[in-house]
């Protein structure tokens, strides 16, 4: 193992054992929490699948709310999402969640203070927690993590993508394998195994686009483009969360004269970073993520069940 990931882990797993043996106790909120995370640092679906969720809620009356750090905000402290506000007010993941949702989004380093700000706004209602799986400060009542096949052969952070070893899995609920991820690579016992199709909504793509993003795993983007017969002219990859600039408008204005393609196609993601700049770049496709959820309707009546439980227990 790279000494680095040697490090990383036994300070992985020092923390996870404090929590385990209770020596440290994570705090509660009066409404329940349900966590959706990933092993692996970023491309894993967390954000999509938080608003299938979501919208599977909604369909059965059910009210919440979603926590999030806010990563890549400016900003400090405990902030109720303005949809209509700034990337670097609240992050482009949480904008994204409140624009396509239309529920309350809170963000805060302290997950635990932003859910007591939430009940105190909105009441006990259920909380969403975003990209929680790690953050064990905040006691959960449903522990659900997104799996991809890479994850299976993956090493621990900074030699990998692994934000923790694959025995980790023994504190989740349910398992949902993405991206055509196998459940015998992984140590599932006595796990709810969910399964989701993840795919791509292209409309009024441009001829010949050039493709642009700022997401963790921009190949697969391209993949999924191709497979939906668009080729694209050229490409241009960013930083995860990239946050648009002039300079990057007039790069992506040469690199579409030069390949002389029809007009550009990003990410919903990409679309909330560029802000101001969006219309500089018309024609302009942004494509959508559709995740479904096989047995959606089981699958969330006993998470809902299981809840349920563990508060009437706690």
């Amino acid at each position: 193992m790279n000494p680095l990931s040697a490090i990383y882990g036994a300070v992985v797993g020092a923390r996870n054992e404090l929590y385990d043996r209770a020596i440290w106790l994570p705090r509660r909120l009066e409404g329940g929490v349900i966590s959706v995370g990933n092993l692996s640092a970023g491309g894993a679906g967390k954000t999509p699948f938080v608003m299938l969720l979501g919208e599977l809620l909604k369909a059965h009356g059910v009210k919440f709310d979603v926590l999030s750090r806010g990563y890549g905000r400016a900003s400090r402290g405990v902030l109720l999402v303005d949809p209509g506000g700034l990337p670097r007010q609240f992050g482009d993941e949480p904008l994204l969640i409140a624009r396509r949702l239309e529920v309350p989004v809170i963000v805060g380093e302290d997950r635990y203070e932003a859910g007591r700000f939430a009940e105190g706004k909105f009441g006990p209602q259920l909380h969403l927690l975003d990209d929680g799986f790690q953050h064990r400060a905040l006691a959960r009542d449903f522990d659900i993590v997104l799996v991809t096949p890479q994850d299976a052969t993956d090493r621990l952070l900074p030699a990998g993508r692994l934000r923790e070893p694959l025995h980790a899995l023994g504190r989740a609920d349910a398992v949902v394998l993405t991206s055509g991820a196998a459940a015998e690579s992984f140590p599932l016992e006595g796990k709810m195994l969910w399964r989701v199709r993840r795919g791509i909504v292209p409309r009024n793509v441009p001829p010949r686009p050039v493709v642009f993003c700022g997401i963790a795993r921009p190949q697969n983007f391209v993949l999924q483009l191709r497979a939906a017969n668009i080729e694209p002219a050229a490409e241009a990859f960013y930083r995860d969360h990239h946050a648009y600039t002039v300079s990057d408008i007039s790069e992506l204005l040469a690199l579409k004269k030069r390949s002389e393609a029809g007009g550009f196609v990003t990410t919903e993601k990409d679309a909330v970073n560029l802000g101001a700049h969006f219309s500089a770049l018309e024609p302009l496709s942004v494509v959508p993520v559709k995740m479904e959820l096989t047995d959606a309707a089981n699958a969330l009546d006993t998470m809902l069940r299981v809840i349920a439980e563990r508060k009437r227990g706690a």
